[in-house]
């Protein structure tokens, strides 16, 4: 068997076993120039025109192919429960005071334990937005309710 063909099978498959063992879409197309540069060794081209056209068939299937195939295999990213409460408005259903360390606000269909952002006492019946989470408390603002303009 040829050198070169037993060189380019040889490199196809480190670079097939590369990207089996890290899935980053990056040895794959290596792989795909090993392969057009091993047809290149069967019909007889040179060494130096195997090497060119393994460096750009690889460039070229990097470049333009790696962005629409990650797009398909990338999972979406879906928030979690918790990612979901941030920027939500829900109602004070015990009234919030970080001193007494009290306070309980209704988002969605789940009840919190509330601290105030700002330190503030917030009274129940209050509508509040959900500014960040802190273990299993959740930090809240009143929402400013506009004044309807007669």
């Amino acid at each position: 068997m040829n050198w070169g063909i037993s060189t380019w099978l040889v490199m196809m498959v480190i670079f097939l076993i590369g990207e089996a063992m890290t899935v980053t879409l990056i040895s794959l197309w290596f792989a795909g120039g090993c392969l057009a540069a091993l047809v290149v060794c069967l019909l007889g081209g040179s060494w130096e025109l195997q090497v060119g056209v393994a460096l750009a068939v690889s460039a070229i299937l990097l470049t333009s192919l790696r962005p629409l195939v990650r797009k398909f295999i990338t999972p979406k990213l879906v928030k979690t429960n918790v990612d979901s409460v941030i920027g939500s408005t829900g109602l004070v259903t015990t009234a919030v005071d970080n001193v007494r360390a009290q306070g309980q606000v209704k988002l969605g269909s789940m009840e919190w334990t509330a601290r105030s952002t700002t330190g503030e006492v917030i009274p129940e019946g209050t509508l509040v937005k959900a500014d960040r989470i802190e273990g299993v408390k959740v930090f809240v603002t009143p929402v400013e309710i506009p004044a309807n303009v007669s």
